[in-house]
């Protein structure tokens, strides 16, 4: 599979200064973890869920979680079971099918072997489960759970913890917490493949709920604890894990309050004004905005609920000309130094020894989304991945 492999490999070479790489469900961990993208939930009691998979794959899709959690009623969690174990046998009949990374989200870590025992061969479609209300307490028996089934299938599965818990909002508790977290997810580092922000359970603990014209950034509250879990989990000193981006609730707004925040003019650079009128009228504006700061403050990839959100998350993680620029700058061998130089795009100082780890991350970001052209941006991404 690749970022943008659905759309033709002509278009491709039009939009890509460098495109993005393939992998596989076995690559590196280190890939994996930044090629998520947009993660897409879909709840487990879909009855046509291999159908909506391969559909979704077709579309883009490189990754989905299949919810037995909160998506569903608590009185639905056997027939969501079942039908999870018949729609993965469909889906390994299937031998050329062309699937995402699929996750299952689970309650209990009871159901982890379980589950993995039920699927028999078709496990080898699985990559691993995602674990919620993450705590070093609830969260150990979940990461045990995934040790032993992984030993029992002969099946490499990753964990995507969930961070959601209230006592990791809580002032008086969120250090405490957060190193808790720390020390399970150390202690079973080959097996994390990222984790997941709860946002939504976040804002649930004390009665909020933010508007389609505001970002999770905008919630006081939610963005100091997004700060916090970057601070002692996403380091770049080598100890940190990717942390992915919280989900986006909205499909379309029905009044606006603020006025729209996406940008008139690469719209209007691009010839693409409808598309942004579309944009703004799926309320997908704020969706933009906020993937650009889910970026700034060390966030990669993204959860998402809804299929029309998966594009513009990828089209924002093709890292830009200039960007790639830069980067290849800082990493060149002779700056091993240091040493101070003029961006190429002569706007900009580029100072090597304190931005090699964004340099670092910028080209890792490269090689699984692509580097845009020259003259690309982010409308013409959006443009070309949009079915005709």
């Amino acid at each position: 599979m690749r970022h943008f492999g659905h759309i033709a490999p002509e278009v491709r070479q039009r939009l890509f200064h460098q495109e993005p790489c393939d992998f596989t469900a076995d690559s590196s961990p280190r890939l994996l973890s930044a090629a998520l993208g947009a993660t897409l939930y879909s709840p487990a009691t879909r009855p046509r869920l291999a159908d909506d998979i391969l559909k979704q794959a077709g579309r883009g899709v490189v990754s989905m979680v299949l919810c037995l959690e909160d998506s569903i009623e608590d009185s639905e969690v056997p027939d969501a079971e079942e039908n999870l174990v018949r729609q993965f046998t469909d889906l390994a009949g299937q031998e050329d099918a062309d699937l995402p990374l699929l996750f299952i989200r689970v309650r209990t870590p009871e159901q982890i072997p379980d589950l993995v025992r039920r699927l028999g061969p078709a496990a080898r479609l699985l990559s691993g489960f995602v674990m919620p209300k993450f705590t070093e307490e609830r969260g150990m028996p979940f990461l045990e759970a995934l040790e032993s089934a992984e030993s029992a299938s002969g099946r490499r599965l990753f964990a995507m913890p969930v961070l959601e818990s209230p006592e990791l909002l809580y002032r008086e508790s969120r250090v405490e917490v957060l190193e808790g977290i720390f020390r399970a997810v150390d202690k079973y580092r080959v097996r994390v493949l990222a984790l997941r922000l709860g946002v939504t359970d976040f804002c649930s603990s004390y009665g909020l709920r933010r508007a389609p014209d505001m970002t999770a950034y905008d919630v006081q509250i939610v963005a100091s604890v997004i700060a916090d879990v970057v601070n002692m989990l996403g380091r770049a000193d080598g100890t940190g894990f990717t942390v992915t981006g919280p989900v986006w609730e909205y499909f379309r707004v029905q009044e606006r309050m603020f006025k729209p925040q996406l940008r008139r003019s690469p719209f209007l650079e691009g010839q693409a004004e409808e598309l942004r009128e579309a944009l703004i009228e799926h309320s997908m504006d704020g969706l933009l905005r906020e993937i650009t700061l889910d970026q700034a403050n060390g966030l990669l990839g993204k959860t998402c609920i809804h299929p029309s959100h998966v594009l513009p998350v990828h089209a924002l993680s093709v890292v830009s000309h200039e960007e790639f620029s830069d980067a290849q700058d800082i990493l060149r061998p002779e700056r091993g130094g240091g040493g101070v130089l003029r961006s190429a795009y002569t706007n900009k100082m580029n100072e090597v020894k304190p931005h090699r780890a964004w340099a670092e991350r910028t080209m890792l970001r490269a090689e699984v989304f692509g580097v845009a052209n020259e003259d690309i941006g982010f409308v013409e991404l959006l443009a070309a991945g949009i079915p005709g």
